[in-house]
C-alpha cells in the first residue's frame, strides 16, 4: 500500500475507533506517530473520541503520548480537559510528561481545577507528582483557577480542599497581587474562604 494512503487510513481508523484496521495498518508498516496537517497524531485522535481500545493499542505500539498538536493538545491534557478518568488511567502507567502545557500555559491540573473535574484532580494529586503550585501565563495557580473561574459550589470546594491537602500554597498571589482568599471573598465564596483560612491563609 502506498505510504500516504496507509497514513490516511491509519489516522481515520484511530479517529473512528476501528481497532482492527488500526492494527492492520501497523502491521503494514504505518508510522505510529504520523500526524494530520494540524500535527494531530493517531493517539490524540483516538483520545479525543474516547476510543480506549485504540489508545491502549497505540500505547503498546510505542506511540509518543506527549506529542502536542497545533493547539497544544495531547492525550494527557485531553483527559484533564475533558474529565476523562478512563483515559487518564490508561495513560498514567505509560508515564506522560506532566509538565506539558496547555495553550494558556497551565499543566493538566490547571484546567481540571478550573472546570470542576473533581476525580481528575484527585487522581492527579494522589497518583502523580504534578506541580500543584504551577503558575500559568495568566499568573494563576490551579488553586486560583478553581476559585476565580467557577461557581464556588460543592465541586469547587472539594477541589480546593484536595489542592490544599496536597500542598497548594494559599499565600501565592496572582499577577495583580491578589491572594486566593481575597479572590474567594471578592466572589462571595464563604465556604471556600473558610477552607483557605483553615489552611493558614490568614483571617
Amino acid at each position: 500500500m502506498e505510504q500516504q494512503n496507509l497514513a490516511g487510513q491509519f489516522l481515520q481508523a484511530a479517529e473512528r475507533g476501528d481497532a482492527a484496521v488500526l492494527a492492520a495498518c501497523l502491521r503494514d508498516g504505518a508510522d505510529v506517530n504520523t500526524c494530520t496537517r494540524q500535527n494531530r497524531s493517531a493517539i490524540t485522535l483516538a483520545s479525543l473520541n474516547r476510543h480506549y481500545d485504540c489508545v491502549a493499542r497505540l500505547i503498546d505500539a510505542g506511540a509518543d503520548i506527549d506529542r502536542q498538536d497545533n493547539t497544544c493538545l495531547n492525550p494527557f491534557l485531553i483527559a484533564c480537559l475533558n474529565n476523562d478518568l478512563t483515559l487518564l488511567r490508561l495513560l498514567l502507567p505509560a508515564g506522560p510528561d506532566l509538565n506539558r502545557l496547555t495553550r494558556f500555559g497551565g499543566v493538566g491540573l490547571t484546567p481540571a481545577s478550573e472546570k470542576g473535574h473533581v476525580e481528575i484532580v484527585r487522581e492527579l494529586l494522589e497518583r502523580t507528582d504534578i506541580n500543584v503550585n504551577h503558575t500559568n501565563f495568566l499568573g494563576w495557580t490551579p488553586l486560583l483557577e478553581a476559585i476565580v473561574l467557577n461557581d464556588g459550589g460543592p465541586g469547587q470546594q472539594a477541589i480546593v480542599s484536595l489542592l490544599l491537602a496536597h500542598g497548594a500554597d494559599p499565600q501565592m498571589t496572582d499577577k495583580y497581587g491578589q491572594t486566593p482568599l481575597a479572590r474567594a471573598r471578592e466572589k462571595g465564596y464563604r465556604d471556600i474562604a473558610k477552607l483557605l483560612v483553615a489552611a493558614g491563609a490568614g483571617a
